[in-house]
């Protein structure tokens, strides 16, 4: 028997996710859907860009251009890692209703106070997720110390 299929929307912010790690860089990936579809993608790019806020949903919402206020409130934010503090608040900012967590066991962001503030919030703890964060904070602990200010 097949494992289930991955939802297509996860399985494009892994791409990122890989692609950043291609890089040199951290794998997390993010994209923002609208209407089903994707209309920003992004990975952590701290590294290629010497930035010190462009994590994986800063990245896709960046990536995503302009949009309407009404835009926002309809989008679905997917993220292969619990989003931080910042990427939280950029989702509150824009009142962002769902997000979309690819695993949240290698760094859990302030889920609960999205919640709080009427966040849907889904972890799928999805097993690739977890293998590239898992290999990649044994390989680069101090990048990744880095990367949530530690």
């Amino acid at each position: 028997m097949n494992p289930p299929a991955r939802d297509p929307f996860m399985q494009a912010a892994i791409d990122e996710a890989m692609a950043g790690l291609a890089e040199g860089s951290i794998p997390i990936g993010s994209v923002l859907v609208l209407d089903s579809r994707i209309v920003g993608r992004g990975h952590n790019r701290r590294v290629q860009r010497g930035s010190v806020i462009l994590h994986a949903e800063m990245d896709a919402v960046e990536n995503a251009g302009r949009l309407r206020a009404g835009d926002y409130r309809r989008a679905v934010l997917y993220s292969t890692l619990s989003p931080c503090e910042m990427c939280s608040g950029t989702a509150l900012l824009y009142k962002i209703p769902r997000i979309v967590v690819g695993e949240n066991r290698t760094f859990r962001g302030p889920e609960e106070y999205l919640r709080s503030r009427g966040v849907v919030l889904e972890v799928l703890d999805d097993p690739e997720c977890v293998r590239l964060m898992e290999q990649f904070i044994r390989a680069r602990p101090d990048l990744w110390g880095e990367d949530i200010g530690e």
